[in-house]
């Protein structure tokens, strides 16, 4: 099997489950272009551990992880495979790089995976595993996570981050409604772009300090580490294109790449 390239999603909200959107559309124009993998790796914003952890269920519930929206959206269900053996997989190389991982029996899978996998794989036919981020713990060493498990893209597998390339959700709350991108968003959006298409890693690992409105972009930083085990993932030299790219209410930055 071909390699399969690797892939961050800015999620963006739940509602885009009932919604595709653009960026829905986006996800399923990437889902159309990719082999289809044997399995999806899901890195996402909404489950943070101390230590790394893989869900291990053979089959997932449906999280949702979320509250006040429609009640249509909480009837909503995907609950796709789940992949022990790819759990234990990655686990392995993980903990071959100095991590010390642990296989989760009970957690499904929470909005940050199923919402754009909803529309990948609509099927809902595909096997995931889940893993967490550690969010105290920096781009770094979430880099060097993706490193670990570079080779699961060589064996079919999907490695997928789900976060956002801006997440301040007290700025899209004010902003509710007025398509106005704030300054923050987009000096944000573009020095990421920048440094993604540059491969400059040294400047993407010290983003907190050196990208512009980096505090106001990520009051705390979990929706941006999976992008980080992504783009480790990939390979060195990988290059990373920007397949959407959008801003919603002005403030979330619905950016996605793909890295190959």
């Amino acid at each position: 099997m071909n390699r399969i390239p690797t892939a961050f999603l800015s999620h963006g909200s739940p509602m885009h489950a009932l919604s595709a959107g653009a960026a829905g559309r986006a996800w399923q124009d990437l889902a159309r272009r990719l082999s289809r993998p044997r399995a999806v790796l899901a890195v996402s914003a909404h489950w943070e551990t101390s230590l790394p952890a893989l869900t291990g269920r053979d089959r997932h519930d449906t999280i949702h992880d979320f509250g006040g929206f429609p009640a249509p959206l909480y009837e909503l269900r995907y609950d796709a495979p789940g992949s022990p053996a790819l759990a234990q997989r990655a686990a392995a190389l993980l903990r071959g790089a100095g991590y010390a991982p642990a296989v989760d029996g009970c957690r499904g899978l929470d909005h940050g995976a199923w919402v754009p996998l909803r529309w990948m794989y609509p099927e809902a036919d595909v096997p995931v595993v889940q893993l967490s981020v550690q969010a105290e713990l920096g781009a770094g060493y979430h880099l060097r996570m993706g490193e670990a498990l570079a080779p699961l893209a060589d064996e079919g597998v999907l490695v997928l981050g789900s976060g956002h390339v801006t997440h301040n959700l007290r700025d899209w709350a004010r902003n509710r409604g007025d398509p106005a991108v704030l300054d923050y968003v987009r000096q944000f959006s573009s020095w990421t772009h920048d440094a993604l298409t540059a491969r400059d890693y040294e400047a993407l690992v010290a983003w907190q300090e050196r990208a512009p409105g980096a505090g106001r972009a990520h009051p705390t930083a979990e929706h941006f580490l999976p992008l980080f085990v992504a783009l480790g993932a990939a390979g060195p030299g990988a290059a990373a294109e920007r397949i959407h790219s959008a801003v919603e209410d002005g403030a979330l930055s619905m950016d996605a790449y793909l890295f190959q």
